[in-house]
């Protein structure tokens, strides 16, 4: 197995098929809830929305990068969720975050191993490899919050 297929396995455990490490993935925590559930916020913490939109801002930013663009995502952008006022909104953040890690996944997934040791875009991002995995280790600490603030939210109902 290439070490491109072993990270494309691993970012797929995350965000759409997983269920080895967290028993769960990102997919299937959002896809059971209704809009009004997804935009919930339980006292301080960020909406299950917020935090899908702020994972999708990620992954298309680099898959923007993957494709050959610039480097666009910044930080102070990524909560800037719109306004959601319907489940077909909310259908359709969760539509564009599942295909966007499927096409992040497969393009992972078909990337050359040699490219995983070139930095990305800049020496001070570090290499492609070690974005990749940051990416993974982003979606898990997020996976956790949603798991937990979703468990919060059907508890009150």
């Amino acid at each position: 197995m290439t070490r491109s297929k072993f990270i494309a396995d691993r970012l797929n455990e995350v965000l759409l098929n997983g269920y080895w490490i967290a028993n769960t993935n990102c997919k299937a925590q959002i896809e059971s809830l209704n809009w009004k559930q997804a935009i919930y916020t339980v006292e301080n913490l960020n909406s299950i929305a917020a935090l899908t939109y702020h994972i999708n801002y990620y992954l298309a930013g680099i898959l923007n990068v993957f494709n050959g663009g610039d480097l666009e995502i910044r930080d102070k952008f990524s909560f800037d969720l719109p306004t959601i006022t319907s489940e077909e909104e909310w259908r359709k953040l969760i539509s564009t975050f599942c295909s966007n890690s499927e096409k992040f996944i497969e393009h992972v997934e078909n990337m050359d191993d040699s490219i995983l040791d070139k930095p990305f875009v800049n020496e001070k991002y570090g290499t492609y490899q070690r974005n990749i995995e940051g990416v993974i280790e982003h979606c898990y600490y997020h996976l956790g919050q949603i798991s937990l603030i979703k468990k919060l939210i059907l508890k009150g109902e």
